[in-house]
């Protein structure tokens, strides 16, 4: 609390800073914050105001525009990863479904459309057990 106290009384200060020019015995020109000799003389600076063109304005513009559209692309490639990284999350989870019931046990059935049931046979059951195994390999490691 002290230290920004002594800040705060400082800053004034510092912002008033007064400089001086001066000529030496050699004739050569100083500058300081204290007055270096008897014809030491106070200058007054201004800060400098940079004004730019229309060229400028108009290239700084057109670099402003260049970033926005980066940003906007990498945004929707991010949003487009994310989107592709949850159908895959949802497809294996399908996929691991899959199996877990396939691995179950049971008689498994195909149906018609006039109602009939096609039953599986043991060797379709393991065909469909590899084929989602490796499926599962392939797209969820």
């Amino acid at each position: 609390m002290r230290l920004l106290l002594l800040c705060a009384l400082l800053l004034p200060a510092l912002a008033s800073a007064q400089i001086y020019r001066w000529t030496d015995a050699q004739g050569r020109v100083h500058f300081g914050e204290q007055p270096g000799g008897s014809n030491a003389q106070p200058v007054e600076v201004k800060p400098q105001v940079v004004e730019r063109d229309a060229a400028t304005r108009e290239r700084e513009a057109r670099t402003e525009q260049f970033y926005d559209a980066r940003r906007e692309e990498r945004a929707q490639a991010q949003a487009q990863a994310a989107e592709a990284q949850a159908k895959r999350a949802s497809e294996c989870r399908e996929l691991r479904n899959n199996l877990a019931q396939i691995q179950r046990g049971g008689r498994y059935f195909v149906g018609d459309e006039q109602g009939n049931r096609t039953y599986i046979s043991d060797e379709e059951l393991d065909s469909a057990r590899s084929r989602l195994s490796t499926r599962i390999a392939e797209r969820c490691s």
